[in-house]
Formats: C-alpha cells, structure tokens, sequence
C-alpha cells in the first residue's frame, strides 16, 4: 500500500475544503498542507494566472510574490521530513497552464535532485519509456491522451500562439511530452493522487458568487473568470495520471477493462470522489477513501467541534480569505437531511437569473454547459456505494 503524500486533485467549490477538515482532524499521523501551489500559480515570479497579473501591489500585499513551484515542493519536502503523511488539498489548474497552453516546466525546477547529493539536468523526454512511446504513437495516428484526438504533446488542444499570453508565462523551458503540467513527472511521481469532482450546476454558481459583493470585497477575485471552472485542467490530469500508470488500472476497488501501464498495477487506485454522493453519505464515501489511500477511518474524523480544531482550521485557510467560510465555521460532516431534489436547466437558469441578473445567468450557463461533459466523463471513476 501506497505511503506516498497524498495528493487531493480538485476544481474550485467542489466542498473540498470540508473534505480537507475531516483530514485535520489527523493531526497526530497526517500533516495537510492547503491548496500551497497557488502562491506560485498567482502571486510569484513564475504565476500562470492573469487575474493579478497587472496588480503588483496585491501580489505584495499576499506575502507569496516570492513564491515559485520549488520553494513550495521544499515545503512540502520540510513538512514531511517531520514524519507524519502529508495530505495536500490543492485545485489542479495551478499546475496546469490556463487556456489550454502547451505546457512547460517551471523555471525553478529545471533542475531537480535525482538520488542523494546528485543533481542532473532534466530531460526533456521525462523518462517516459515504454508509455511515451505510446504517446507518442497515439498522437501521430491522431489519437491524444485526452480522447478527443487532438494531438497535442500534453493532452490539451494545441494553443493558439497568436493569442496573449500571461506573463511571465509561457516560460522559455523544455516540456514533457504528454505532461500537462509545469511540474517535472519524476516530481508526479512522489504523490498519491485522488480527485475530488463536483457538478458544474453547483460549482460554478458558488464561483461566480466570490467574484460578486459582498464576498468580493474580501476574496478580491473580481471579475469572475471563466478559464477558472477547472474542469479541463483535472482531466488532463487525470488523463495522465491514468494513462501513464500514476494511477491505475484498478478503480477504487472495481476491476476495470484496461490495460496495464508498464505491464503492472501502479499500486494506486483510481480515485474519484463526487462531493455531492459525499454530501449524502458522508461515512460510507470517507470509508472506501481512506482504504484505498491506505488510511484507517475512524468516525471521530466526522466531528470537528472543538477549539483546537476550529483554531488549525482558520489558520490554514486565512490566506484565501473569503472562500472558505462554510468549512471555517462547520462544526461535522453529517448526511444530509434530504438529498438534492434534480431541478431542470430552465429552473436552475431562473435561480440565477433572480439571484444574479439575467446577464450572469448568462455567463454562469455557459460556463456550465461548457463543463458538463467533462465532469460526466469524470464521474463514471466515481466511488460507488
């Protein structure tokens, strides 16, 4: 059974931060680390993100403008180093470049150690063996990692070079072939990987509302932004993840017609989590969870109403002041008294319509419509009950 830092994959408003509290309730044997690669994808000298990108002095004011994929990877090396697992919690397109630009890996990491008091400099192939040569081959037969044939070198469509870019993104660094993200795969490699999913009927609508006051006026995240639903950036993720044998074959416990990356099982399951079937069963999800990752349950994991617990909480959230207010002040995870009762499009469009003006109905229906289909093709991976 895997030991590695658990590594939670998710997009943003997927309950993942209540998710996360049931974790810190283990603060004897688990270490989490909150969502840490956003200081670099916003704030430092390698951000991806645009949406500061022409305010210098809110990168400032957050305390990250320093902040780079290495020094965070050396946290998380720091916290283990102590001897407790680490679990991370952390949305997946700040690892992945934002509108499907080719990826490149991090400056600060073009140089990785690989074995005690060696250093060497990465190669570009990555190291992929046998399931690069399959990327590769399915890429020139026009067949990409992500299914839908585009043929790109890491699983995303081709990136359009005439559009802008974000400085200082895209950097002037090798790639990985089949790598989506900015981080190099013998680093992937550390990690556990799971992923928690939510409908973008309910994800998207909770988005748009940080963006808006009054919650704006806290979480500084305005206007809201389309390219940050997520969705595309967890599937090439996990796309790679699957396909290059990070994961897999095996699903949380399903038997799966697949085949095998390097002719073995990976030791790691696939994982997928729905936070609404989490809503509504909260015990029985978190059981099969914590066995695949290898985690004893424990029912007291669901019940955090004590000083100290509210007090760890809040420390490790505050730097996303704003979003996580719901998780900050719960006090368990129990079932819910009712399941979601499904409401039509044309009833969820007139909830936004009354609760946000018609024009961003607009915007929150479109971006739904455009991540449906993603999440559909994510949660047939869901843990079952």
């Amino acid at each position: 059974m895997s030991n590695k830092p658990v590594f939670v994959a998710t997009h943003p408003r997927a309950c993942s931060t209540a998710f996360e509290r049931v974790f810190m309730t283990r603060r004897k044997s688990l270490q989490t680390i909150h969502e840490p690669f956003g200081d670099a994808f916003y704030y430092g000298p390698e951000r991806m993100g645009s949406r500061f990108e022409g305010d210098e002095e809110a990168r400032a004011k957050s305390g990250f403008s320093n902040s780079t994929f290495k020094t965070i990877l050396d946290r998380i090396d720091r916290e283990a180093a102590e001897g407790k697992r680490v679990f991370i919690k952390d949305i997946t397109y700040y690892l992945v470049p934002p509108e499907r630009q080719d990826a490149r890996v991090a400056p600060s990491l073009q140089r990785v150690k690989r074995g005690v008091g060696t250093e060497e400099e990465l190669n570009e192939a990555g190291g992929l063996g046998l399931c690069l040569q399959r990327t590769l081959s399915a890429r020139d037969s026009g067949v990409a990692m992500n299914g839908k044939g585009d043929g790109s070198p890491n699983g995303h469509a081709a990136s359009d070079h005439s559009s802008p870019k974000s400085p200082p993104f895209p950097y002037d660094t090798p790639a990985e072939p089949s790598n989506p993200t900015v981080v190099p795969r013998e680093i992937l490699e550390r990690f556990h990987f799971t992923f928690l999913i939510r409908h973008p009927k309910f994800a998207i609508p909770s988005y748009y509302r940080c963006c808006i006051p009054p919650l704006v006026e806290r979480t500084g995240f305005n206007p809201f932004m389309p390219n940050e639903a997520g969705y595309d950036e967890l599937r090439a993720l996990f796309d790679y993840c699957k396909e290059t044998g990070l994961v897999g074959p095996k699903v949380c416990g399903r038997e799966v017609a697949n085949c095998v990356p390097y002719g073995k099982d990976s030791g790691i399951e696939i994982c997928v989590i729905d936070a609404d079937d989490l809503l509504d069963d909260p015990e029985g999800v978190l059981r099969k969870y914590c066995a695949s990752i290898g985690l004893t349950f424990e029912p007291e994991m669901l019940n955090w109403d004590n000083e100290e617990d509210h007090v760890y909480a809040k420390e490790a959230f505050e730097k996303w002041n704003g979003f996580h207010d719901d998780a900050i002040h719960s006090k368990d995870l129990k079932p819910r008294a009712h399941k979601k009762q499904p409401k039509t499009d044309e009833e969820m469009f007139a909830e936004w319509v009354e609760k946000y003006g018609k024009e961003a109905a607009k915007t929150i229906k479109q971006t739904v419509d455009d991540n449906v289909e993603t999440y559909e093709y994510l949660k047939q991976y869901a843990i079952k009950l």
